[in-house]
C-alpha cells in the first residue's frame, strides 16, 4: 500500500504497482533535471523519469526511451538509441521543460541483454532484426508501456508530444489512457553499421524514418 495525498488534502491509501521512491536533482551535461525514482512492484524493476522544468499536464514534451545498454552506455553505433536518448535529453532542456521516462526492462526490444547480443550475432551472419528475434524463438517485441504510463500518471501529465519514430509506442500510450497531442520525429543520422537496421525497422516495423529517403540508394560499403 502506499499513500497518496487526496482532495482537501486528505491521505488516502490505495494500492499501486508503480511506486514512487525517491525524488532527487540531478545535473546533468544537458541541464538540471529532476530524477523521479520509482519500483515497479508486478516486475520488480526499478524505473526513473527526468523532468526538467515544469512541464505542465498537457502537451508535455517526453521521450519514453527503452533501455539500451550497449548504445546508452557503450556508445554502439549498431542502432541509434544512444543518439536518441542524447537528442531526447537535449531538446527537453532547449524547449525548458518535459520529460524522459527511461524503461528498465526493455533491453532488446524486451528480450533482455543476453539475448540481444544473441540476436546481434545472427545479425552479423545475415539476418535482419526480425529475423535474428525469431531464429532465437523470441517475440519481436515484447515491450510493454504500462509502467511508462503509469509514471506519467503520477507526475500529472495528462497528454504529451511523444518524441518517437515508433508509432505502436504512441497506440500503447492512448491505451493506457494518455493523449499524444503530437508525434515529434528523433530523427539520426544513419551510418554504416546502423543503415541496414534502421532500414529494416523502417519497412518491417513501421518506424517513421523519412530520412532514409534521402539514402535509398546509398552504399557504405567500399
Amino acid at each position: 500500500m502506499t499513500e497518496k495525498i487526496g482532495v482537501l488534502g486528505k491521505k488516502t491509501s490505495r494500492r499501486t504497482d508503480v511506486e514512487r521512491i525517491v525524488v532527487t536533482p540531478l545535473p546533468t551535461v544537458h541541464g538540471k533535471f529532476r530524477a523521479y525514482g520509482y519500483v515497479d512492484h508486478e516486475r520488480g524493476v526499478e524505473q526513473v523519469a527526468l523532468v526538467h522544468g515544469d512541464p505542465g499536464a498537457e502537451d508535455v514534451l517526453t521521450r519514453l526511451h527503452s533501455e539500451c545498454l550497449t548504445g546508452d552506455a557503450f556508445g554502439s553505433q549498431h542502432c541509434e538509441c544512444g543518439a536518441q536518448l542524447v537528442s531526447a535529453l537535449g531538446h527537453v532542456a532547449d524547449h525548458g521543460s518535459g520529460v524522459v521516462v527511461y524503461l528498465r526492462g526493455h533491453e532488446g526490444r524486451g528480450i533482455g541483454l543476453l539475448a540481444k547480443l544473441r540476436a546481434m550475432a545472427l545479425q552479423a551472419e545475415g539476418l535482419d532484426t526480425v529475423e535474428a528475434n525469431l531464429a532465437l524463438g523470441l517475440p519481436v517485441d515484447a515491450r510493454d508501456y504500462g509502467v511508462a504510463a503509469r509514471i506519467l500518471d503520477d507526475l500529472g501529465v495528462r497528454s504529451v508530444r511523444l518524441m518517437s519514430n515508433n508509432p505502436r509506442k504512441r497506440e500503447a500510450l492512448v491505451r493506457h489512457g494518455i493523449r499524444v497531442a503530437e508525434q515529434v520525429p528523433l530523427l539520426i543520422p544513419p551510418c554504416e553499421s546502423n543503415i541496414t537496421y534502421l532500414r529494416t525497422k523502417r519497412e518491417r516495423l513501421d518506424h517513421h524514418l523519412p530520412h532514409l529517403d534521402a539514402m535509398a540508394h546509398v552504399s557504405f560499403g567500399p
